[in-house]
């Protein structure tokens, strides 16, 4: 007969081990006898986790209430968005900066690791002082290109107009080597990859949220069609998903459907030639920004685009029974705008789906109750809002001389001299057309000889 082992011993739930000689296990009699006596905490806590449960909202109620909040921050969003385009110009460029700003917050924090934990001061700041360099860079481009004939002749501006893309080139040199000197041993891997990550970063969003602010400056239809495309698309996308969707189409985002993604094609072709014929009857959306301070009350005045104008179209001689038809070219093109925002802008959103599934995220931040991060709202504006500026600038823009261009050449071209020589021409010719007084002519002469 075999002897008993001593010493075995035995792992429990509660993490203890006791041995057959040293201790005595408890038994299901133990435990319920515990559990029947009043006053027992093991009774208490089973009693209020019951409590707990009860309390707490059923999975309806949880949906319900994210429903609620989704709606109302859909609402707010909307209302802030219309106010601020019919408020004026600037207002919309105010909001592309702060989207810019926020959106660059969240992709950079989801593959940040805690400088503290690794002992790195400077991590974040070298991120935000790219961010920083990179929209002096840009926004000064877009300054200096669209109001060059303000910035290049006032004497504190013009400096920073004529050598502002060396400028922002050193400015860029000096975080580089800031970050350069700022490695350490042991932490290479982590720092190489926060600055790859930032200038992606920078290169996916600022940049592109540069073009969208661009488009602004061309004509407020330019930056509201794309956006009511894409907008409209998704609102599609998902009505014909749910309706007749069957066919998964990608696998990061498992809700799309073959289905849903051709239909909404065709819905928002419909839709944007619809709205197109509403927003090219208003100068507001069709004119280039001339005057910052405008706004849907005091309008804009321009000679429209001939992209706008309507055009007669001769059909061919063998067509039945109309000959010929009446349409703006601006018709045609919105067919292109439309398939992009449809077909091509979301990939944008697949994109970020597969970034959110690297990281195991759900969403990008919180910055908006219900609808997550600023960037998943904005994951396809980004790049519809480029595409509308390649378009624009390929295909409809008008290339002539513009006053800012010409100062541009005159200051940067040709020597003082010769910078009078042009001033004096130009008042003659002035003299001659009656549109200034020939005193004026007299004064400049002798302001050149006294020179």
């Amino acid at each position: 007969m075999a002897k008993p082992r001593r010493g075995v011993k035995f792992n429990h739930r509660n993490g203890s081990s006791t041995s057959l000689d040293g201790g005595r296990r408890s038994s299901f009699s133990d435990i319920s006898e515990a559990a029947s006596e009043p006053g027992s905490p093991r009774l208490g806590k089973q009693n209020g986790s019951a409590a707990e449960a009860r309390n707490q909202p059923s999975e309806y109620e949880k949906k319900k209430q994210t429903f609620m909040t989704r709606m109302l921050w859909t609402f707010v969003m909307i209302g802030g968005f219309f106010a601020a385009m019919f408020m004026g110009h600037i207002y919309i460029i105010i909001i592309v900066t702060a989207i810019q700003i926020i959106s660059f917050k969240e992709v950079i924090a989801i593959a940040n690791v805690p400088s503290r934990a690794r002992r790195l001061r400077f991590t974040k700041s070298l991120n935000w002082y790219f961010l920083a360099t990179t929209m002096y860079f840009l926004y000064g481009e877009s300054v200096i290109y669209y109001f060059k004939h303000i910035v290049l002749v006032d004497k504190v501006l013009s400096p920073f107009a004529t050598h502002h893309r060396f400028l922002s080139f050193m400015l860029y040199v000096i975080g580089f080597v800031f970050f350069v000197a700022s490695l350490q041993a042991g932490h290479y891997r982590f720092q190489f990859t926060q600055f790859a990550w930032t200038h992606m970063a920078l290169y996916l969003i600022v940049v592109q949220a540069h073009f969208i602010m661009n488009n602004v400056f061309e004509g407020m239809i330019w930056f509201f069609l794309p956006v009511c495309l894409v907008v409209s698309n998704d609102i599609f996308a998902y009505i014909v998903g749910i309706t007749f969707g069957k066919t998964q189409l990608i696998k990061l985002s498992p809700k799309k459907t073959v289905e849903g993604f051709f239909g909404a094609w065709i819905f928002t072709l419909i839709f944007g030639f619809g709205l197109t014929n509403i927003l090219m009857r208003y100068k507001y959306f069709i004119c280039p920004v001339n005057d910052l301070g405008a706004n849907i009350f005091t309008g804009l005045e321009c000679t429209p685009n001939p992209v706008f104008v309507p055009h007669t179209y001769q059909l061919p001689i063998w067509f039945p029974f109309i000959k010929s038809f009446e349409m703006a070219p601006m018709q045609f093109h919105i067919f292109m705008f439309a398939t992009f925002a449809s077909l091509i802008a979301p990939f944008g959103g697949f994109f970020a789906s597969g970034l959110k599934r690297t990281f195991k995220i759900k969403d990008f931040g919180d910055s908006i109750p219900g609808h997550g991060g600023i960037t998943d709202r904005m994951d396809c504006q980004f790049i519809m809002g480029l595409f509308a500026y390649m378009y624009y600038h390929s295909f409809i823009a008008m290339h002539k001389v513009s006053l800012g261009g010409v100062i541009e050449t005159a200051i940067t071209g040709l020597t003082p001299e010769e910078q009078m020589e042009l001033v004096k021409g130009i008042s003659k010719h002035l003299v001659n057309q009656g549109a200034i007084a020939e005193k004026v002519l007299s004064c400049l002469d002798v302001a050149v000889r006294r020179r």
